[in-house]
């Protein structure tokens, strides 16, 4: 019998049977994940994020996982955190245990007019799922309970790999409460290899493994210029207000060229293919007249070297700003650092810039926020290569390896917990998915592939299971 290299090739033709007899409940399930708008901030229903941990827990039960539970973590001040979801299945002896990773927590819609349809209501539409978390990362969830259902269908459900299905409810919102959660229950996560499905595709019809993220320190910038709110008629010109000072503060982030200015900041040189110019503003939308910042290859701005966003401003909004001089504005930073770079030592850096580069002699108050460590990794151990394996023989074309700029808080916390676990960051997002953005969705077709390519992948194991085993001390057995 032809085999592909890995597994017989009756068997991926009974994998892909199994997973297109699934995909009409497949995108059924996943439309009923996306009506639950769970979002993990502090101005959000936290009754919607129960209610999305409870559905993803059920759904759990329902793909054979009988132990499913809802756990939490604890801030440093010892109130519990955003729901998350854990189950899990034994290995049998010799056998490895793989950890699937998505989260059920989605980012908030945004303006609703910038929406083509309701972002809470899932519409399929040329081809594509719509919906606010459908492809980041409800898409993730259920990428992971279709593979085990195929693998389940094709070897049966005693075929002895380990699974252990952990379902984060905080990731959009910076996993605040993961480490404690991860010290909690770090025995529950012990495994040989962790699919990670916030990924995602280089292109369509070219699946990837995602080798480096970017990290992620964020926080608040304020500028104080008066004591009190002042009549711009009376007091403007000698006194200044905070808004523009704050202007002026912005701009020393940046060089001329758009790259950033902060002092002490590593750059890294990842591997994987490149973007022309062309392509990188079709799939971000940047207009022929608006420049690209920094200079050297895309991929390398966006994987290789530190981006710094301001993604909110406190000041008065325009529709109801009084003509007065404003005392104080703030706005909110968000740098991604690449490999290289410790989130401690980048946090201290914008602080130090911001004092330095005080406007006008106006106060300023620094306040950190979230901090996460950036990730790279080179895929060539066996984990590594039996996953772009499965990619490629999902996709029926070769994978590529590359880099994504934005962060994965669970990856580097994992990657602390378990220095040995083979992470693989993949998923059925493509570049026009619009993650985080308005008319977010997932292409259909990306998605069955990425269930094929964890099914595929996860057989592999079952069937081939010699040296994916570790013990107690992380060494292979």
């Amino acid at each position: 019998m032809k085999d592909t290299g890995r597994l017989p090739r009756e068997t991926v033709a009974r994998l892909a049977s199994a997973v297109d007899a699934g995909m009409s409940g497949t995108v059924s399930v996943l439309a009923g994940l996306v009506a639950v708008p769970g979002i993990a901030w502090s101005d959000f229903d936290p009754g919607a994020l129960e209610q999305s941990a409870g559905n993803v827990r059920k759904l759990l039960n329902e793909a054979g996982f009988v132990d499913a539970e809802i756990i939490r973590g604890t801030d440093p001040a010892g109130e519990p955190g955003a729901p998350a979801v854990i189950a899990a299945r034994s290995a049998t002896p010799g056998m490895p245990t793989v950890l699937l990773y998505a989260h059920h927590d989605v980012q908030p819609p945004g303006p609703a007019e910038e929406w083509g349809s309701d972002p809470f209501v899932a519409v399929v539409r040329d081809g594509r799922l719509w919906g606010r978390g459908a492809a980041d990362d409800k898409a993730g969830i259920i990428m992971h309970v279709a593979a085990v259902r195929a693998l389940d269908t094709v070897l049966g459900p005693g075929h002895g790999l380990g699974l252990t299905v952990f379902i984060e409810g905080e990731e959009e919102s910076g996993s605040p409460t993961l480490p404690a959660l991860l010290a909690q229950h770090k025995p529950r996560f012990q495994a040989e290899a962790a699919i990670v499905a916030d990924a995602g595709s280089w292109k369509l019809g070219t699946p990837a493994l995602t080798t480096s993220l970017r990290g992620l320190v964020d926080g608040t910038i304020e500028v104080r210029t008066l004591d009190h709110g002042l009549h711009s008629g009376s007091f403007g010109g000698p006194a200044l207000d905070a808004p523009t000072a704050l202007a002026h503060l912005m701009a020393t982030f940046h060089h001329e060229d758009g790259s950033v200015a902060v002092e002490g900041l590593a750059t890294a040189s990842p591997e994987g293919p490149d973007f022309t110019e062309e392509e990188f503003r079709r799939d971000a939308g940047v207009p022929a007249g608006v420049q690209l910042a920094g200079t050297g290859k895309i991929s390398s701005r966006l994987w290789g070297k530190p981006a710094l966003s301001f993604v909110g401003l406190d000041a008065p909004p325009i529709a109801t700003a009084p003509n007065t001089l404003i005392p104080a504005a703030a706005v909110k930073f968000s740098l991604r650092i690449p490999p290289g770079n410790d989130p401690d030592e980048a946090m201290e850096a914008v602080r130090r810039h911001a004092l330095k580069h005080a406007p006008f002699g106006a106060e300023v108050t620094f306040t950190p926020g979230t901090k996460t460590k950036p990730f790279a990794v080179a895929p060539r151990d066996r984990m590594g290569q039996i996953a772009l394996w499965a990619l490629g023989e999902a996709w029926g074309t070769e994978a590529v390896t590359r880099g994504t700029g934005g962060s994965v808080p669970f990856v580097a916390e994992l990657t602390r917990h378990q220095p040995r676990c083979s992470i693989l960051l993949t998923g059925p997002r493509d570049p026009d998915s619009r993650a985080h953005g308005a008319n977010e969705s997932v292409h259909l077709g990306e998605l069955r592939k990425a269930i094929l390519a964890e099914a595929l992948f996860l057989t592999a194991l079952c069937q081939q299971p010699d040296g994916a085993r570790l013990n107690q001390d992380g060494r292979q057995v």
